[in-house]
């Protein structure tokens, strides 16, 4: 019995435990993710999402199996071993086409959901709540169940197809705006318990009148809104007393755990109690292509002071520019004056930066950057000026001052301390 499948059995009979699961396809993400589940022997869950990879491509060019290969590369390059990954595809529905009618957007989720778990990937989030060209923005249950029950019927013959043991499913649409809120944060109230049994209930109802009793009995999970969010400048903290009476339902439904999205910016005793509560997966993405972006913008300021010839922050200044040049990925998100943009564009919670990294413009800029650090041992008064939070681990001797190593600890830093906040308890 696989981690997974496991969670909702543990969390019944008190042994409370989580996974983090990564949502990046940035390669030092990666990289640091299966650096530490090698350091650790953990298992370590990695997914990608139906916007980032596809049967069509995504935004970063990758179909399923091509991510797989891209995630396989990395582990062998740092020696995890791949029977300890586990890949997941997220938000698996028609959001990528929902500008088309319906049934062509719904065909083409059809495609990417058989990629995906042809691929190998085992645990697939089914989402089908959002409406489609001419339909509300968000849909009913019953017409989300009777859609998302199409999707798994296409991933069960895919499985059987490629001779592979069915996938794990995740259920439920509740969740915090991807990549963070647009609007003003006051109050995110969690999920009612009513809909979430609701929810339940209704997808268990549609999956058997489709005849996918076996499938819904490998569903673990059900997402909802637990009381998280961030947005630009802010982030709403768990706060379990309001949780609750949402939390109570896993009392009656011991099948399911609840995933929480969206934990990004938490602190450790938050997502401890998350996972406490059966929030076992705590899904992460902004937040550790955030703490890449603050080393590499301190490894700037430290090029800067190091080498005459690189320039000021060549490599923000870089930055700017391409954005600037193709605004397509931010513009629409940031509001305010074009100061108040500036500072958006780079520092956001919402690290809409993060879709630029993968441009030839800004891996030439870091390429840039690492070049005017390679060969150097960075003097500690400027990691201490400049990366403060890195210094503990350069001298504690767990990170050598070079700029290699400080850039993939600034990501490792996050990952511990989900890592942590996942133990058994």
């Amino acid at each position: 019995m696989s981690l997974l499948s496991q969670l909702a059995s543990d969390y019944q009979t008190g042994s409370v435990r989580g996974i983090t699961s990564v949502c990046s396809a940035h390669p030092s993400v990666i990289r640091a993710t299966l650096r530490e589940g090698f350091r650790t022997g953990a298992t370590v869950l990695i997914e990608a999402t139906c916007n980032q990879v596809n049967h069509e491509g995504g935004y970063t060019g990758m179909k399923p199996a091509d991510f797989r290969r891209f995630v396989e590369g990395i582990a062998a390059e740092v020696g995890f071993d791949t029977a300890k990954l586990i890949l997941g595809g997220d938000h698996l529905g028609p959001n990528p086409w929902r500008s088309r009618p319906a049934e062509e957007a719904l065909a083409k989720a059809e495609i990417m959901v058989a990629a995906y778990v042809a691929a190998g990937f085992t645990k697939i989030h089914l989402d089908a709540s959002m409406g489609c060209a001419g339909e509300p923005e968000g849909l009913d249950d019953e017409t989300t169940a009777h859609r998302a029950a199409r999707l798994a019927k296409v991933a069960e013959a895919a499985a059987r197809e490629a001779g592979l043991a069915g996938p794990l499913y995740i259920i439920g649409t509740e969740v915090p705006t991807p990549g963070g809120a647009l609007h003003e944060l006051d109050d995110v109230p969690p999920t009612a318990a009513a809909a979430a049994r609701q929810t339940i209930a209704t997808h268990r109802h549609v999956f058997a009148e489709q005849g996918l009793e076996e499938a819904f009995g490998r569903v673990i999970g059900l997402v909802v809104q637990p009381g998280v969010e961030f947005g630009h400048e802010k982030v709403v903290v768990y706060r379990p007393e309001r949780a609750r009476e949402l939390v109570a339902v896993l009392r009656d439904e011991t099948q399911f755990v609840f995933e929480a999205h969206s934990t990004d910016y938490q602190p450790e005793a938050a997502l401890a109690a998350l996972v406490r509560d059966g929030f076992p997966i705590l899904k992460v993405g902004p937040g550790l292509t955030f703490a890449l972006r603050q080393t590499l913008y301190g490894l700037d300021l430290i090029a800067a002071e190091l080498d005459s010839g690189y320039g000021g922050r060549a490599l923000a200044d870089a930055m700017e520019s391409l954005m600037l040049a193709e605004p397509g990925y931010w513009q629409r998100y940031y509001p305010g004056t074009p100061d108040e943009q500036h500072v958006l564009r780079h520092y956001s919670y919402s690290d809409r930066i993060r879709y630029y990294w993968p441009h030839e413009q800004a891996e030439q800029a870091v390429a840039r950057l690492m070049q005017a650090l390679a060969g150097r041992t960075i003097p500690l008064p400027l990691i201490a000026q400049f990366l403060p939070e890195e210094l503990e681990a350069v001298f504690a001797g767990d990170c050598p001052a070079t700029a290699e190593a400080l850039l993939e600890r600034g990501v490792e830093r996050v990952l511990a301390l989900y890592a942590r906040a996942c133990e058994p308890c």
